[in-house]
Parts: structure tokens; C-alpha cells; sequence
């Protein structure tokens, strides 16, 4: 008989496939990059009012580490950035896909990236001069003249040409300081690369689509078409080419009319969740830019929950906060939170947890995030813990009370 399996059973094989299902006893800078070579992609975002997304991410699957390893890693080639899902900590070894797809797009940002430098001369001059002179550069080596301020949307001119050259990838990044990107040329960071070994298009994208249904444990092929935003019919006809070759299978799972698909390396994962042998049994603090999140569509059909990151929402709009993580415990999304690591004080403050509709906290879960919350205070230096609300107020006493 087919296998089938449940969508519990689905989000099982999601967990597992994202690294989620324990943590190392005590974390090393080789489980930062097997992290992510398991994941293919971290995204950057730079809002910390805990921590950068980047850090929160590797926390929730490998606990405490060492915030310069990741940097570290940079620095020794071992990561690049680029565009991905978004901007992206990537691993070195998948620089030949990004090095194709930035030589064919033509559309979009890459096409203002390569006017702009035609229409700004002296300043693309300039920046070119520096990196050949000095071997690497940031933008606060550069003096702005013009009087004005700068900011995301005011950057100075010498800025605004580093990051068109990184967009075409003539430039890459070579570390970060204060977590300022430090850029080089190409040639400088990376002599040893040669664009004869450019994978082809087809190549590119079936690699591509490979790993990210292989990241997401089973999939529709629109979900999987988002975890590189790849293009989505292309992602469509590199599912057909490996469904052909067997290198991706398909397996049917409730509430769904069409059979999901997953990867071949993945079949000891399927197996095991359709005997009922998979069992997350961990409580994670996510990041809004979590690999497990990002895709709210994903989020919603997988696991029954509405969310969405507040930080752009106008303050009055906001329902959970700013910044509110959500609370995977074992295979369901429980709730959220919205905090603010105040580090002079050694405080963490929750600002507001709320629980979803229809979650009965039991002692489990109370005693479980509990201990997650006291562990990600204090990896921040932050041990001290104050919840200012919760909206299961008997909840909030009793979490309030076994943080003691």
C-alpha cells in the first residue's frame, strides 16, 4: 500500500530535514557551517532588538556558540553572500550557481545596478581604485561630501556603488566588522575561481531545486520554487526532471488533492514518519526570518498559523509587537513572542507572549519553554527575565513562577 502520510506527520519530516530535532551537547564552529550546508541558505537581516536573524537561527538548532564564527567562516572563504531567498549566507561550495545566475539575469535590480554605475562614473572610479590599491574596502572608508546624511534610502555615492558591484557579483564580501560588510574584488577574494566551471542553466536550476525539496522534507513545488525564488515555471520543469530521474519521489499527505514530493535522501525520514517513529520532542524559539517561517503560505497549511513580522507594520496596526518570534513546541506552533534583550541592564524583556486559540498549556509546555526562555536570556547576557504580559494570564503566572 502507498504511503501516506498525516500532515502531523509532514511537519515531522520538515523539523527533521531543518536540523531541528536536537542540539549538540556543546557547539563548535563546524556545526555553524554544517548548519547551513544542511539548511543551503542563512538569510541576513540586521534588526537586533534580541539578536541579528542570522544568530537566532543558528541558536535554534545548535544552542550557544560563538556570534564570530559565523564571520569567521567568511573570512576563510568557507561562506559568500549573495541574493538568494534573500540576502543570504551561503555556502562557498554553491558560489558556481549564484555566479551563473548573476551573469544571466538581466532584469530587475541588476539592470539599475549596472546604469547606476554608468551614470555615476567618478564614483564607481573611485571604488574600483581603492579595492585595487588596498585589496578590500567598506563603505566608511569612503568621506561623504555632499552634506546630507546617510541612511538605508540617502547612502552616499562610494555605498551605493560597492553594493551595485556586489549585486552584479564583481565584487563579493570578505568579512564583516561590527557586521559592515568589508568588501573585495573578485578576482582578489577568490583567484582561484574560473567561470569555465559555471555550471549550466539547467544544471543551476535542477541543483537548486533539488536542495531546496530536500531543506523542506516534502513539499509542493511552489514551495519549494520560493526557498531560492527561483523562477516558477522554470522550478516546475526541474521538478519533472527529477521526478523523471528519481532523484525527487512523491508521497501523498492529507489535505492535499496532488501528491507532495520530496527528495530520495529523504526516504529513511518519510519511512519513518508514516511508522509513526518520528517524534519532535524540543521546544525552538524561531526567528521571523527562519527558513521554517519565511513562506507564510507553507506556514499556514503546514501548521495552522497566521503570522506575520509587525516591524513595518505602522505601531498603532501591531497585534503581537514588533518583533515577535514564533514558538514551535515539538511539531506545533504554540504561540509568539515579542522581546528586547536589554544588555547594560543584563534584562530580557518579554513584552507581550501570546498564545494561540486553542492551545491548552500543560505542564510540558510550561516547564519546557521555560528553560528555552532562561537559555536564550543568558546567551545574550541577559539573565535576568521580566514578562510584562502574557494573554493566558494563569499561563503567565506559572511560566513566570518555574523561571524562578
Amino acid at each position: 500500500m502507498p504511503v501516506k502520510l498525516t500532515r502531523k506527520q509532514a511537519r515531522a519530516v520538515l523539523i527533521a530535514a531543518q536540523d531541528l530535532l536536537d542540539i549538540p551537547a556543546a557547539a563548535t564552529k563546524a556545526d555553524v557551517l554544517n548548519t547551513i550546508h544542511t539548511m543551503h541558505v542563512l538569510q541576513i537581516d540586521t534588526i537586533h532588538v534580541i539578536n541579528r536573524s542570522p544568530y537566532l537561527v543558528l541558536w535554534s538548532r545548535i544552542g550557544d556558540f560563538e556570534l564570530d564564527w559565523l564571520t569567521d567562516l567568511l573570512a576563510e572563504r568557507r561562506l559568500f553572500e549573495y541574493w538568494s531567498h534573500e540576502a543570504c549566507f551561503l555556502p562557498i561550495e554553491h558560489y558556481g550557481y549564484y555566479r551563473r545566475l548573476a551573469l544571466e539575469n538581466q532584469k530587475g535590480w541588476m539592470i539599475h545596478s549596472r546604469t547606476w554605475l554608468d551614470e555615476n562614473p567618478h564614483a564607481h572610479a573611485e571604488v574600483m581604485a581603492a579595492l585595487r590599491e588596498n585589496g578590500k574596502a567598506r563603505s566608511s572608508d569612503f568621506e561623504r561630501t555632499d552634506g546630507q546624511k546617510g541612511g538605508w534610502w540617502n547612502r552616499k555615492d562610494q555605498k551605493h556603488a560597492l553594493e551595485c558591484l556586489y549585486n552584479l557579483g564583481e565584487v563579493v564580501i570578505v568579512g564583516r566588522e561590527k557586521f559592515q560588510r568589508i568588501y573585495a574584488l573578485r578576482e582578489h577574494a577568490l583567484p582561484e575561481w574560473d567561470d569555465a566551471h559555471i555550471p549550466s542553466h539547467e544544471e543551476t536550476l535542477d541543483d537548486l531545486t533539488a536542495k531546496a525539496v530536500a531543506a523542506l522534507g516534502v513539499t509542493t513545488p511552489i514551495w519549494a520554487n520560493d526557498y531560492f525564488r527561483s523562477n516558477r515555471r522554470e522550478t516546475l520543469s526541474s521538478v519533472d526532471r527529477l521526478l523523471e530521474r528519481r532523484v525527487l519521489n512523491t508521497v501523498a499527505v492529507e489535505g492535499w488533492d496532488q501528491p507532495l514530493v520530496y527528495h530520495a535522501d529523504n526516504e529513511a525520514l518519510i519511512e519513518r514518519a508514516a511508522a509513526g517513529d518520528l517524534q519532535p520532542t524540543r521546544t525552538h524559539l524561531l526567528s521571523p526570518f527562519d527558513p521554517i517561517v519565511w513562506d507564510r503560505a507553507r506556514l499556514g497549511a503546514l501548521f495552522d498559523f497566521d503570522y506575520r513580522i509587525e516591524c513595518y507594520t505602522p505601531a498603532p496596526k501591531r497585534k503581537y509587537g514588533y518583533f515577535s518570534l514564533p514558538i514551535l513546541h515539538h511539531d506545533e506552533m504554540v504561540g509568539r513572542f515579542d522581546a528586547k534583550a536589554h544588555r547594560k541592564d543584563g534584562m530580557f524583556e518579554i513584552k507581550a507572549l501570546h498564545l494561540e486559540p486553542g492551545v491548552t498549556p500543560d505542564d510540558n509546555l510550561r516547564d519546557d519553554l521555560a528553560r528555552e526562555l532562561k537559555r536564550f536570556a543568558a546567551w545574550h547576557g541577559t539573565p535576568e527575565v521580566r514578562i510584562a504580559f502574557v494573554n493566558d494570564k494563569r499561563f503567565g503566572k506559572a511560566l513566570a513562577k518555574a523561571m524562578k
